[in-house]
């Protein structure tokens, strides 16, 4: 039996959210910002679902997940179909000339780490990376902007 982790982290991005909303929702590019994330491929025949590859120090997990709910400039929601057992949503604050993004992550944690690692050290792992992830993100945007003209 696994034990089951959840976090919740944001970042205020100093962009508008149109442009925050068209960089995340892009599946295949969260790799550039995640560091634990190897890729994700979103299926040619289904768009809703997508293929994800996690490598960290020495460790590979790969799973399907299946987009439950997308509302545009607000929540992407998701759940793992196979594979490491995951959900979560990233959700999206318009703040006029800011953005506030916030994602939320549940995960099983297999058997073998329960076993090697402490829970509540491997929670602070993930909630920092995760953490940082969004910082990488923050520092995407504002190098990838693009200024409009006054």
């Amino acid at each position: 039996m696994s034990d089951r982790l959840e976090h919740s982290v944001e970042v205020e991005v100093d962009a508008p959210i149109d442009f925050v909303w068209n960089l995340w929702s892009d599946l295949e590019q969260l790799p550039k910002w995640m560091k634990w994330i190897d890729s994700v491929a979103v299926s040619p025949e289904d768009p809703n679902l997508s293929r994800w590859k996690l490598a960290t120090g020495g460790l590979e997990f790969s799973w399907q997940s299946r987009l439950l709910k997308v509302v545009p400039h607000q929540i992407i929601q998701w759940e793992s179909v196979d594979g490491l057992p995951n959900q979560g949503a990233v959700r999206f604050y318009d703040r006029k000339h800011s953005s506030i993004v916030k994602l939320s992550i549940a995960y099983a944690i297999p058997g073998f780490l329960g076993r090697l690692m402490d829970n509540l050290f491997l929670g602070r792992i993930v909630e920092s990376t995760i953490q940082a992830d969004l910082h990488r993100f923050r520092d995407y945007v504002i190098e990838h902007q693009v200024k409009e003209p006054a």
